[in-house]
């Protein structure tokens, strides 16, 4: 069995400036190494956790660390994960540094799939899982020019659109998947939600079968506006269209040509494994910055 590991670290604009290009690719390279060292000796969802952790603790990425803020300038997070056909994701956080770490427990140690809201964070908290720092300082920075422009009467038009547009010039979410040497497959995906959401917004990455699905056929990973892919079920259609035969770029593309067409472009963006270790990413935004690493030990970056 061949094994794989994928991540992405968000659909959007994404900055082409030389110094955020050189740090998202050498982030999407960590994480790869880290994830990868568990195929011979873990499963596919320690490969998932364990990339997924190093990009929520760079601070470069919209999740974790790095992850934007709501309307009233909080940090609150969402991340799930799904393996051997369970799942356990957790919603509106603000405790844990690496809301991941907790979907994995919910998922391995409860009878449930979401945890939401202080309740999860109290349980982050009882098993001592590293505290969140608060809103990093250049996502503070936008937050503060937005409150200016409120201020000044420019950005009172529609600031959701205005907020979603904004945010996705960076790029939101990260994701993962993989297929370990025992040929069971996983996905996880983990994010700070869209920027100036309304406090207690809930988007796509704790849900299974929108933000991300994996079962014995293929698995998937979902980013950009999380209504859109809630809505379409999108992760869970790219893996039915892998069961139903589809090679994982194709089965993307189906999805995607669906969010473009009812919600127009620049709205979404996935990864893609099937059980035969063939991977695809694809999007309909400027850049998604994602990669793999195989058996051979190869990492490939692409996407921006």
């Amino acid at each position: 069995m061949k094994a794989v590991l994928a991540v992405h670290g968000g659909a959007g604009r994404w900055s082409t400036d030389p110094e955020t290009i050189k740090a998202v690719k050498k982030v999407l390279e960590d994480a790869l190494r880290e994830g990868f060292k568990y195929y011979k000796s873990g499963s596919s969802l320690d490969m998932v956790v364990a990339a997924i952790e190093v990009m929520e603790s760079s601070g470069v990425f919209n999740a974790g660390v790095g992850s934007t803020v709501d309307l009233a300038g909080s940090v609150s997070m969402d991340a799930g994960v799904m393996y051997r056909g369970k799942a356990g994701a957790v919603a509106y956080v603000r405790y844990p540094k690496n809301p991941i770490k907790l979907a994995r427990f919910i998922l391995e140690k409860t009878e449930h799939i979401i945890l939401a809201g202080d309740a999860a964070d109290q349980l982050a908290k009882k098993l001592g899982l590293d505290k969140h720092p608060g809103p990093a300082q250049k996502v503070l920075e936008r937050y503060r020019e937005f409150l200016e422009k409120v201020k000044r009467g420019e950005a009172i038009d529609n600031p959701y659109k205005r907020a979603i547009q904004l945010w996705l010039s960076l790029g939101d979410t990260v994701g993962a998947v993989a297929l370990d040497s025992n040929g069971d497959l996983s996905a996880g995906v983990s994010t700070g939600g869209v920027f100036l959401k309304m406090p207690g917004r809930v988007g796509d990455s704790p849900i299974p079968g929108a933000g991300f699905y994996a079962n014995e056929c293929g698995a998937a990973a979902a980013t950009g506006v999380g209504e859109f892919i809630i809505l379409t079920n999108a992760s869970l259609r790219i893996v039915d269209g892998i069961c139903n035969g589809l090679e994982p770029e194709k089965a993307i593309e189906s999805i995607l040509n669906l969010i473009t067409k009812r919600f127009g472009a620049g709205t979404a963006g996935f990864i893609a494994l099937d059980r035969i270790g063939r991977v695809a990413g694809l999007y309909n935004t400027q850049a998604m910055p994602w990669g793999y690493i195989t058996e051979d030990g190869e990492i490939k970056v692409l996407g921006i």
